[in-house]
């Protein structure tokens, strides 16, 4: 364990961009350190490697290609754990209050069905340890997507975040409607404001699937648990047409992101009222993040008239909507929080759940 993050340490000292993950329930960590410090980016989705794409889909995400990397991985359990309170800021919440009312009242008066605002919040950090933190959020968040992201030319970030937008294996395809938030406990009650935000996520997702011709099926809805939060989720799995699948992917891409589960619904109006109305650059934060046509090859088992094992290549993609995230500078980590906003809204519980799931990165730069 000591070498692989040794190993991830010396990177960052080189300033040379990384990054080392491990997906939700899963005990393999993996790193993929890219060899030089280019700045790499998305053009259509039929690149190989690790993708880390902004909210605003109108801007490129960057990519930290597979071919010009090394991987490191290793599978220790880490034990650290604190428990800490939020401290309520009277000048954020007042801010985040009247912007939350402003969309309440947009959605009353306009074609918006829903819209989410977020805010940020700054930290002071003692003693700044990328590696360190990114440990932390191993041994609290097991059931989430953890990571930690660094490029020297865009910033250092850092996420545990419990929302798939989209896993691919050759044709077949798996995303969620996920929204609603509560802190976590046993038989939980949805009220009608989630439930309405929830439904709202998986309508739309499904009706632009079927506009682009997708074939796909929706599952049940269920409570999904997320480090001390919940939320409903909905699964929903479909295919990619063989004949133009790196086609497809983008397409599906762009279908899903963002979602009104980060964005609102109408999505173009929505995106509008947030870019005009939060004040502030939501950069990677609601954006996706993850393995990008990553190839693998196995053994079939099946054999030819020679008795010997054909091979054949698996090409999957592993993205995640970047949420429960963190920028980190030198003595500063910048915090963003968010929620969804339907005509049902209450502005107070609003910024109370944005408290609540700030709470999922305090954790980790106050233990």
């Amino acid at each position: 364990m000591d070498s692989f993050f040794n190993t991830i340490e010396q990177q960052l000292s080189d300033e040379l961009p990384f990054v080392v993950y491990r997906k939700p329930n899963e005990v393999q960590v993996k790193g993929v350190l890219q060899q030089d410090n280019v700045l790499h980016t998305v053009s259509d989705y039929s690149e190989s490697g690790f993708v880390f794409t902004p909210f605003d889909d109108e801007e490129q995400g960057v990519l930290i290609p597979f071919e010009k990397c090394i991987e490191t991985i290793f599978n220790e359990e880490i034990n650290i754990h604190k428990q800490i309170t939020y401290i309520e800021n009277l000048e954020e919440k007042t801010a985040h209050v009247d912007l939350v009312q402003k969309g309440i009242d947009a959605i009353a008066n306009t074609n918006l069905n829903k819209v989410v605002l977020s805010r940020e919040e700054k930290c002071s950090i003692n003693g700044n340890d990328p590696v360190l933190l990114f440990k932390k959020a191993l041994a609290l968040y097991k059931n989430a997507f953890v990571y930690l992201w660094y490029h020297p030319k865009v910033g250092c970030w850092l996420g545990a975040t419990p929302e798939v937008l989209l896993q691919t294996r050759n044709n077949q395809f798996k995303t969620m409607a996920l929204a609603g938030t509560q802190l976590y406990a046993e038989n939980i009650i949805w009220q009608e404001k989630e439930q309405e935000e929830q439904q709202i996520v998986t309508d739309y997702i499904s009706e632009n699937l079927a506009a682009k011709e997708f074939k796909f099926t929706k599952g049940g809805v269920y409570t999904l648990k997320a480090g001390d939060l919940a939320h409903i989720r909905t699964d929903i799995t479909g295919t990619i047409n063989i004949a133009s699948k790196d086609t497809d992917l983008q397409i599906l891409i762009n279908t899903l992101h963002p979602t009104p589960a980060v964005c609102g619904y109408p999505k173009k109006d929505a995106k509008e009222f947030i870019l005009n109305n939060e004040g502030y650059n939501r950069l990677f934060y609601t954006g996706f993040l993850g393995e990008l046509n990553m190839e693998t090859k196995r053994k079939s088992n099946r054999r030819n008239t020679e008795n010997k094992a054909y091979r054949f290549t698996t090409k999957s993609s592993s993205l995640f909507v970047n949420l429960r995230c963190m920028q980190l500078n030198k003595n500063t980590a910048t915090i963003y929080v968010g929620g969804g906003i339907t005509a049902s809204s209450n502005a107070e519980n609003e910024y109370e759940e944005t408290g609540n799931k700030t709470n999922t990165m305090k954790k980790l730069i106050n233990s």
